[in-house]
C-alpha cells in the first residue's frame, strides 16, 4: 500500500508539474504584455503576503500531521477522530481571524503601497484573492491534512490539476479578450470553490468513519505553538524578499524578482514532488522501526540531493537565454542580470539540500528544542536583507536569504545527524560530491552549448541537457555509495512487485 500510494503521488505530481510548466510559459508572458510589469508585480506582491497569512493554519496543520503518523500506522480510528476534531476546532477559529486580517490588509495595502494602479482595483484584487482561503479554513483545510498524512496527496493533486487547467485556460481567454485583473481574480475564486466542493465530496464518500463531533484531543496537537514559530520563520525565509522589495523599492523591481523566482519555484515544486511523495511513509516508519528508517533516510538524502543539484544545474544553464527571449518586447524595466541567477541558484541549493535533515527534526517533533535556532535564522535574514536592499537593491534581498541559509542549513545537518546518533560528515560528503559535479558539469556545458535565439531552441537544448545531466549526478552518487544504491534498488523492486499485485 505504501509503495502504491508513493508511486501514485509521484506520477500525479509529475503530471501536475508538466502542466504547470507548460502554463508557466504562457500566462506570465501574457500578463506582462497585456497588463504590464506593475500589475505583474502587484499580483506577486499580494501572493507573497497571503503566504504569510497561511501561517494562521500552519501551526495546527503541521502539528496535526506529526500527531497523525502513529495512529495512522496503527489504524487507530478513535485517536484519529480525536485529533481531527481538535484540528477542526482550530481551523474554524482561524477562519474568522483570517477574514478580519484580510479586510485590514486590503485597506492598509491600498492606502500605503505606492502604485499607479487605481485603489479600487488593488482592494478588489486582494479581497478576491483572499476569499478562497477564508472558505478553505471553514470547509476543507482539515481534510487536506488528513489525506496528505495518509498518503493520498495524489488525489488532492489530481483535483488541483483539473482546477488549475480550467482556471488557467479561462485566464488566458480573459487576457486575450482584454479583461482586467479584477475579472481574472474573480474567475479564479469561482474555480477554487469548485475544487473545495470536489474535496469535500471525496471525503464524505470515502471517510464515512470520520467523526469530527467526538471529544477533541487538544493535547495531541499541543506543540502547535512551537510548530507555528518554525512555520513563521520558514515563511520569512521564503517570502521576506518580495515583501521587503515591495516596501523598500517598487512593484517593477518585484516583478523582476518574481519572474526569476517563479522559474526556480517550478523546479523546486517538481523536486518536492519526488522528495515528499514518500515522506508520509517515512514519518510512520520513524515511529515504528528506527533501524529501517535510518536506511531509508540514507536513500532519501542521497537521491534527493542528486536531484536537487542536477535540476538546479540545468536551470542555471538555461535561465538567462530563456529570460532574454521570454521578456523581449517588455521595455518598462530590464529583466536580464547575470548575478540574479547566481544568487537564486545558491539560495535553492542550500534550501533543498537541507530537506532530509528537516524531515528528521519534524518526525522527532523537536519543535520546542529548536525554536531559538529558527528565530536566529529569521533575525539574520531580516537584518542582512534590510541593509542589503538599502545598498544593493534586489541583490541585497537574495544575499540576506543566503546568509540565513548558510547558518541554518549547517545547524539542521548537525542537529539531525545527532538525533540519528551518527556523524554529520555523512551528509557533508554528499554535499561536497554534488557540488564538485555541479561545478564540473556547468564548466563543461557552457563551453559546449551553442547560442540560442528562439524559445524552442532553449527548450530543446534544455531537454537534451536534462537527459544527460540528471543521469550523471545519479550515477556518480550511486557509484560512490554502492551500499545505499543497492538498498534503493531493493526498495524499487519491492515497490514494483507490490504495485503489480
Amino acid at each position: 500500500m505504501e509503495a502504491r500510494r508513493g508511486i501514485r503521488n509521484i506520477t500525479s505530481g509529475l503530471g501536475n508539474q508538466i502542466l504547470n510548466m507548460g502554463l508557466a510559459l504562457i500566462i506570465p508572458r501574457l500578463v506582462l504584455i497585456n497588463l504590464g510589469s506593475e500589475v505583474n508585480g502587484l499580483t506577486h506582491s499580494i501572493s507573497s503576503v497571503f503566504t504569510y497569512l497561511t501561517l494562521l493554519e500552519a501551526g495546527v496543520g503541521k502539528a496535526t500531521t506529526q500527531a497523525l503518523y502513529k495512529p495512522l500506522a496503527n489504524d487507530d480510528k478513535a485517536a484519529i477522530n480525536g485529533i481531527m476534531a481538535a484540528t477542526r476546532k482550530f481551523y474554524n477559529r482561524t477562519g474568522y481571524i483570517y477574514l478580519g486580517i484580510l479586510i485590514l490588509f486590503a485597506a492598509v495595502y491600498t492606502l500605503f503601497v505606492p502604485t499607479e494602479i487605481p485603489a479600487w482595483i488593488v482592494f478588489s484584487v486582494i479581497m478576491l484573492t483572499g476569499a478562497s482561503s477564508v472558505i478553505s479554513y471553514f470547509v476543507q483545510g482539515k481534510y487536506r491534512v488528513l489525506m496528505n498524512t495518509e498518503g493520498k496527496g495524489y488525489i488532492l493533486t489530481d483535483i488541483s490539476s483539473v482546477q488549475h487547467l480550467l482556471a488557467s485556460l479561462a485566464k488566458i481567454a480573459l487576457l486575450v479578450w482584454g479583461f482586467g485583473i479584477v475579472e481574472i481574480q474573480g474567475m479564479y475564486l469561482f474555480f477554487s470553490v469548485l475544487q473545495m466542493i470536489a474535496i469535500v465530496y471525496y471525503v464524505r464518500k470515502n471517510y464515512k468513519w470520520l467523526d469530527l463531533k467526538v471529544e477533541p484531543d487538544v493535547q495531541a496537537i499541543s506543540q502547535r505553538h512551537y510548530v507555528l514559530l518554525h512555520q513563521v520563520t520558514g515563511m520569512i525565509f521564503n517570502h521576506t524578499d518580495t515583501l521587503l522589495l515591495t516596501i523598500m523599492t517598487n512593484l517593477k523591481t518585484v516583478s523582476v524578482y518574481s519572474m526569476y523566482n517563479t522559474l526556480y519555484a517550478v523546479v523546486n515544486t517538481a523536486l518536492n514532488t519526488f522528495s515528499f511523495s514518500f515522506s508520509y511513509a517515512m514519518g510512520q516508519i520513524f515511529h515504528t522501526d528506527q533501524k529501517r528508517f535510518a536506511k531509508i533516510h540514507d536513500v532519501y538524502e542521497l537521491y534527493n540531493m542528486s536531484l536537487t543539484f542536477s535540476f538546479i544545474c540545468v536551470l542555471n544553464l538555461f535561465i538567462l537565454p530563456f529570460m532574454t527571449l521570454y521578456t523581449s518586447g517588455v521595455t518598462d524595466i530590464n529583466y536580464i542580470d547575470p548575478y540574479i541567477p547566481m544568487l537564486f541558484t545558491t539560495y535553492y541549493l542550500l534550501s533543498n539540500g537541507r530537506a532530509s535533515s528537516g524531515l528528521v527534526i519534524d518526525f522527532a517533533q523537536h519543535f520546542q528544542q529548536t525554536k531559538w535556532r529558527a528565530i536566529l535564522e529569521t533575525a539574520i535574514n531580516l537584518t542582512v536583507s534590510v541593509v542589503g536592499i538599502y545598498f544593493l537593491g534586489i541583490y541585497g534581498a537574495l544575499l540576506g536569504t543566503v546568509a540565513a541559509l548558510l547558518y541554518r542549513a549547517n545547524d539542521m545537518i548537525i542537529y539531525a545527524n545527532r538525533l540519528m546518533k551518527r556523524s554529520p560528515w555523512i551528509t557533508y560528503k554528499r554535499w561536497l560530491v554534488n557540488l564538485a559535479v555541479f561545478l564540473g558539469v556547468t564548466y563543461a556545458a557552457k563551453r559546449i552549448l551553442p547560442e540560442m535565439h528562439t524559445l524552442w531552441s532553449v527548450i530543446m537544448w534544455g531537454v537534451i541537457a536534462c537527459l544527460i545531466i540528471i543521469p550523471v549526478f545519479m550515477i556518480v552518487n550511486s557509484a560512490l555509495e554502492m551500499k545505499t544504491a543497492r538498498y534503493a534498488f531493493e526498495l524499487i523492486k519491492t515497490a514494483r512487485r507490490k504495485t503489480a499485485e
